[in-house]
């Protein structure tokens, strides 16, 4: 697979490129879904193929195949040098590119148990066990569960003299019921709202312990049907760690991608409204907000050994005690800024451009619990279980949705609330942060459908979090 990589780089070198660097990727999935006890989907795929980019002047040019023979790859780096030449009529500065340390090595996903080695009869019974389990519950209408796996191994070679070997292990799945009422319905997930997911084995799915929580979902879901909604108006609200992680996925990760500081990355979802003139004095939240872009964290979503630019993964600050101090870069986006690389180049296959996507953005914990939030709250609102989300194109104004809430009145947590909602403006919201949870509570939750990129590219990030407090949110806003 070296050898077809080398190929695609040669091929590029010789029709011009200054810079090339190719993929030969390799990768395979299965997922099986059950409804109300039975298998209603299994899929099982794999691709494979070599992607090459090249760079001449001020531009990139890139071009994939999936016919894995020497002919084929040097065609493919000839391809994308020409497609280079061409961009490049659009006047620019030659685009340069951050030094990294050039590795020949191999990198694997630590895992104990090969997902695919186990049998699909194991999955499935036990998918229809928890849906049983959720059926069982009286008022349940529908009861869902469902398992993912990924198998990815990747060859890199660069004309800098890269040759990175990575065999990467994701697995994955959750549960939920759904409740049906006459003017309701009202679903409650586990372990989040579209499951959870981990770099790791089929050992990550024994540790969910499904059936243990197949119960309190049903008996969640239909509880919420007759529950008062909840209360229109500004008040405190704790955010279970899930919900937070989806916070900072949408009004952090994406705001903080260099490529659309740049502007480059405009068309879907966004631009950001950080400019980098600001970074490194600019206020982003309190003091208790400390964010990090960590790929190293084991068995987190977003982890790996190198990134697709063969950039060792690491660790950077982005926000220290609420200053905005770091960025999510590649090589390019990194020399403009005058930053060092942060190894967050990654592409979907072989056969899609490689850009700047999360790792894993996370809170780091605090000193509080939950169990403290609550007893030192007042008046507020305890929300958890993403439902529902919305912001603008510069990741400022958001809306969010949950699952489910309890009510808190004098430290103690209350009734249930149905349709729970908060609205806020990014840098004011996490500037009301003003407790976090220690890190008993912190979980390092997977995101596995991030959306970017024309054509469109799936990415895998996590994001490490623990509950919150926030102060003086807005709550109960409808449409």
């Amino acid at each position: 697979m070296f050898d077809y990589a080398q190929a695609a780089v040669e091929g590029a070198l010789a029709a011009g490129a200054t810079y090339a660097d190719a993929r030969v990727v390799l990768r395979r999935s299965q997922r099986l879904s059950c409804l109300n006890q039975q298998i209603e989907a299994m899929s099982q795929d794999e691709d494979g193929g070599v992607g090459v980019r090249a760079l001449i002047g001020s531009s990139w040019g890139f071009f994939a195949t999936q016919d894995l023979t020497d002919a084929a790859a040097r065609a493919a780096g000839q391809h994308a040098a020409d497609i280079a030449r061409a961009s490049a009529i659009v006047s620019g500065p030659p685009l340069r590119l951050t030094d990294v340390p050039v590795n020949e090595t191999h990198w694997e996903t630590p895992h104990t148990e090969d997902p695919f080695a186990v049998p699909l009869s194991g999955k499935a019974d036990l998918l229809v066990a928890v849906s049983a389990a959720i059926q069982a519950v009286k008022g349940v209408s529908l009861a869902r569960a469902n398992v993912t796996f990924w198998d990815t191994n990747k060859w890199f070679v660069s004309s800098q003299g890269h040759r990175i070997s990575q065999h990467v292990v994701e697995s994955g799945g959750g549960m939920s019921a759904t409740a049906v009422g006459e003017d309701e319905t009202q679903v409650r997930s586990y372990p989040q709202s579209f499951g959870q997911f981990e770099t790791g084995g089929y050992e990550v799915i024994r540790r969910f312990d499904m059936p243990a929580h197949a119960t309190r979902i049903g008996e969640e879901a239909v509880a919420l049907l007759t529950a008062p909604a909840c209360p229109a108006g500004t008040t405190d609200v704790i955010l279970e760690s899930s919900q937070l992680a989806l916070q900072i996925h949408e009004s952090v990760g994406h705001a903080i991608e260099l490529d659309r500081i740049l502007g480059w990355e405009a068309a879907y979802a966004g631009t950001s409204f950080l400019e980098l003139p600001n970074l490194g004095s600019m206020r982003y939240g309190s003091e208790l907000m400390n964010i990090t872009a960590d790929a190293t964290l084991p068995g987190a979503l977003g982890s790996f050994g190198y990134d697709d630019e063969g950039t060792p993964a690491q660790r950077v600050d982005i926000v220290k005690e609420g200053t905005w101090v770091g960025v999510l870069s590649g090589r390019d986006s990194a020399a403009i800024a005058g930053l060092p690389p942060g190894g967050m180049v990654r592409g979907d296959g072989y056969n899609r451009m490689p850009m700047v996507r999360m790792t894993n953005v996370g809170l780091l914990p605090g000193d509080s619990s939950l169990d403290e939030m609550i007893a030192d709250t007042d008046d507020g609102i305890y929300m958890a279980t993403n439902r529902s989300w919305s912001i603008d194109d510069k990741r400022l104004n958001f809306q969010f949705g949950c699952q489910i809430a309890w009510e808190i009145k004098n430290g103690k947590r209350g009734r249930m609330l149905r349709n729970p909602t908060y609205t806020g403006i990014t840098p004011q919201f996490w500037g009301s942060l003003d407790r976090v949870g220690g890190e008993a509570e912190w979980v390092f939750w997977g995101t596995p459908n991030c959306g970017k990129g024309q054509p469109g590219q799936v990415g895998h990030t996590g994001h490490p979090a623990s509950p919150g407090r926030f102060r003086g949110v807005r709550v109960g806003v409808k449409g």
